[in-house]
């Protein structure tokens, strides 16, 4: 019997127009700062702050690098700037190391010697199976 298979899951789907609910959200955000800033400051600083505004709300609204929201880079960048970024090794002392029990998955090098007619033998053997 067969089924179909749902393809092209990772994509949203489209809400308003060609817009998905993140983008559309993203442009309602755009909206209602431009018009708290053009009620706020008169019309040459509304223009002046407007242009950033609508390149920052559109870039989080579209702008996908390397298939991912420009958001979840902004997030990453933050918890880079936040995060500490030395990590320090210290070398246990001498002590310390005589301390540590000898794991029995390490083998215990010990030199064996073998005679030349030892080694014939070995020799004789492996190639006679």
């Amino acid at each position: 019997m067969m089924f179909s298979v749902p393809q092209f899951i990772d994509v949203e789907d489209k809400i308003a127009g060609p817009l998905t609910w993140r983008q559309l959200l993203w442009m309602i955000g755009m909206g209602v700062t431009l018009l708290v800033i053009f009620n706020l400051i008169g019309q040459l600083g509304f223009i002046i702050a407007g242009v950033p505004i609508v390149l920052l709300f559109s870039a989080l609204a579209f702008y996908r690098p390397h298939g991912q929201p420009l958001i979840v880079f902004f997030f990453h960048a933050i918890t880079y700037i936040f995060r500490p970024k030395v990590a320090v090794w210290q070398r246990p002392t001498k002590r310390a190391r005589k301390e540590l029990p000898i794991v029995a998955s390490q083998p215990v090098k010990r030199e064996k010697r073998i005679s030349p007619e030892e080694l014939s033998r070995l020799a004789r053997l492996l190639d006679s199976r």
